[in-house]
């Protein structure tokens, strides 16, 4: 008779988390972020409880954003660790649903466990129950959904046994990684039933490294050859994939210049004569200037997304090939591209076999040297003379780049800075963390948390303006707490001023972006300093660039997170780079620059080719 022990299905489920480890011998799911309701603090709290120091609970203070710091904890692990978010029904799930978006968007792993309603239907309707008029299983949880890489609803306490494998093999496959969701009925937590001893042995998760068919790798080594002026694109994946080094070595070894997305950025020492730094709308002169003559452009784990390709508008060579090593057909195969499906690290060593001592013709390396000079005027301090004049957010930077060091980490996500930092930032490998597949307002703070959770020997510098911070800033609050020191520059332009930009960009007036322009009877004075030193951070505002540089440097000996707020000009962006971005501007209007800006869109659609 098999050996069983008797526990509650919460009981069991967190017990089998705190025995599933990684190849180093680390629990894979680290720890547990909760804020408890009604729908999971008797049998989820409870549980986590019991289980103690074996996996801790971190208490949050919004759902979203400790979720936020989950996934970024997770991407600073390049996928090899995760966490889990517990909430309760109703506001509590739902909160989780941006957060789950974005780890999708993103390929990262997290586990959701939202509460949910009784399986046995009695109390129904309880507090906080969405209800379907027609369909009586219907959940609020199934808004996870389409956001999940696996759903799975627990309505018995032995669907344990099959829905905890299935979760940790989604999210430990680097084809499938994602998030996972497993809506808990909270009648259900709190059952007991009789599990096999052997469920909860301990069980190491290997990372696979999946090997491509050999065809493929013939067809890629064949369109390379046949190629004069081929590109690298590198990706997420070259990061998720431990490919830098290779990466690296593989460009250095057949002569082939390097940009990297916003994903992929810091994969490669800026340094390095062959990165050429990004691509596309928020790209680099020289890479974009590359990217127009490449008659192959070989892509490195990533989606080739419109940012990264100018709406496809930026590779200029009527005959250029696409190639793509993805670890999944879906990616590898997109706008017709010659698809390697494999990875990266892999991909890479058995290309270059194939290419042997095959060496292409140097790019244009006056080009690169001629845009960081051009960089260099733009993120310079300003002249004594414009001392009343605000600061840009290129000047920002150039600030906090002068005073970084190897172990720097960047970091931003939403606005203008995205943009700014993948043109200007010149990061050290390792040296930057975007999050832009989903570009979401409110995950800088609490990204910025999750980075230092996964890296505490890393400085991590947070840039992010006054939109995103108003949205989301309370788990500063919890890195107080927790005593998780990071540094955030708070630039305060009054408003959305990239949005703002975009707008005028696309023939409309200014209008609801700035509080300037926007339907309030009183401008707002925000007092950015009060509120981040009543949630016991270190907060300061400077008022210019050099005690911006100070401060920075200044923050370093501090065991709790720095906000350092800068009032910034809001007309201009980066200020060089870009390409053209496909935002549809009304084909009717009742000004010329609307009709302007029209003409524009439609010249630059005429330019479009996605295969």
């Amino acid at each position: 008779m098999t050996d069983t022990i008797r526990l509650t299905a919460a009981q069991a489920m967190f017990r089998w988390l705190s025995v599933q480890m990684t190849e180093d011998g680390d629990r894979f799911i680290e720890g547990v972020w909760a804020i408890f309701g009604h729908g999971n603090v008797a049998g989820i709290g409870e549980a986590l409880h019991g289980i103690g120091a074996k996996l801790p609970t971190w208490r949050g203070q919004n759902e979203q954003t400790m979720a936020h710091a989950a996934i970024a904890y997770a991407k600073t692990k390049r996928r090899r660790k995760a966490m889990a978010v517990t909430s309760s029904i109703g506001p509590g799930s739902t909160n989780l649903v941006t957060a789950a978006a974005l780890a999708h968007v993103n390929r990262l792993p997290v586990l959701f466990i939202p509460g949910d309603v009784f399986a046995n239907r009695r109390p129904d309707p309880v507090l906080q129950q969405i209800e379907d008029f027609d369909d009586g299983t219907m959940s609020v949880t199934d808004c996870f959904r389409p956001v999940s890489r696996y759903f799975d609803r627990i309505t018995r306490p032995e669907h344990l046994l099959t829905a905890l494998p299935r979760a940790l093999q989604v999210m430990t496959d680097p084809a499938t990684c994602g998030p996972v969701t497993l809506a808990f009925c909270q009648d259900v937590q709190a059952e007991a039933y009789d599990y096999p001893l052997s469920f909860f042995d301990t069980k190491t998760w290997r990372i696979r490294r999946p090997e491509p068919d050999m065809r493929e790798v013939e067809d890629v080594v064949a369109a390379l050859k046949g190629a004069e002026n081929p590109l690298i694109i590198a990706g997420g994946g070259v990061l998720y994939s431990g490919a830098d080094a290779d990466l690296f070595a593989f460009a250095r070894k057949h002569n082939i210049p390097v940009v990297e997305t916003q994903a992929g950025k810091g994969a490669i020492d800026w340094q390095e004569r062959l990165n050429f730094g990004s691509p596309g709308v928020t790209g680099t002169d020289c890479g974009n200037a590359i990217a127009a003559k490449a008659d192959l452009i070989l892509g490195v784990g990533t989606r080739f997304q419109d940012f990264t390709t100018g709406s496809w508008t930026i590779f200029g060579k009527a005959d250029r090939k696409l190639v793509s090593i993805n670890l999944t057909g879906y990616d590898a195969a997109k706008h017709g591209a010659i698809p390697l499906v494999s990875d990266a690290k892999v991909a890479l060593e058995r290309i270059s076999k194939g290419l042997g001592e095959h060496r292409f013709a140097d790019p244009d390396f006056a080009g690169r040297d001629a845009w960081f000079k051009a960089t260099d005027q733009v993120t310079a301090a300003p002249e004594p003379a414009s001392a009343n004049v605000l600061p840009s957010d290129a000047q920002v930077i150039g600030a906090v780049q002068r005073v970084a060091g190897p172990q720097t980490v960047a970091m931003c996500a939403a606005g203008t800075m995205p943009g700014a930092l993948q043109i200007l930032w010149r990061s050290a490998a390792g040296g930057y963390h975007m999050e832009y597949g989903f570009s979401c307002m409110g995950y800088e703070v609490a990204g910025a948390f999750g980075i230092k959770l996964a890296a505490p020997e890393k400085e991590v510098v947070c840039f992010v303006g006054d939109g995103s911070y108003m949205m989301a800033n309370s788990e500063l609050a919890t890195a107080v707490m927790m005593r998780v020191p990071f540094t955030i520059v708070l630039t305060d332009n009054r408003g959305y001023g990239c949005i703002n930009r975009l707008q005028q960009e696309c023939g409309g007036a200014e209008f609801n972006n700035m509080y300037k322009d926007s339907n309030i009877e009183v401008q707002p004075e925000i007092d950015f300093v009060a509120h981040a030193g009543s949630m016991g951070a270190h907060a300061v505002k400077v008022d210019g660039i050099a005690a911006l540089e100070s401060e920075i440097v200044l923050a370093r000996d501090r065991q709790i997170p720095t906000v350092i707020v800068i009032d910034t000009e809001a007309e201009t962006g980066p200020g060089i780079g870009g390409a053209w971005w496909d935002v549809a501007v009304p084909a009717v209007g009742d000004t010329d620059k609307l009709a302007q800006a029209r003409a524009h869109y439609e010249a630059n659609t005429a330019r479009q080719r996605i295969n």
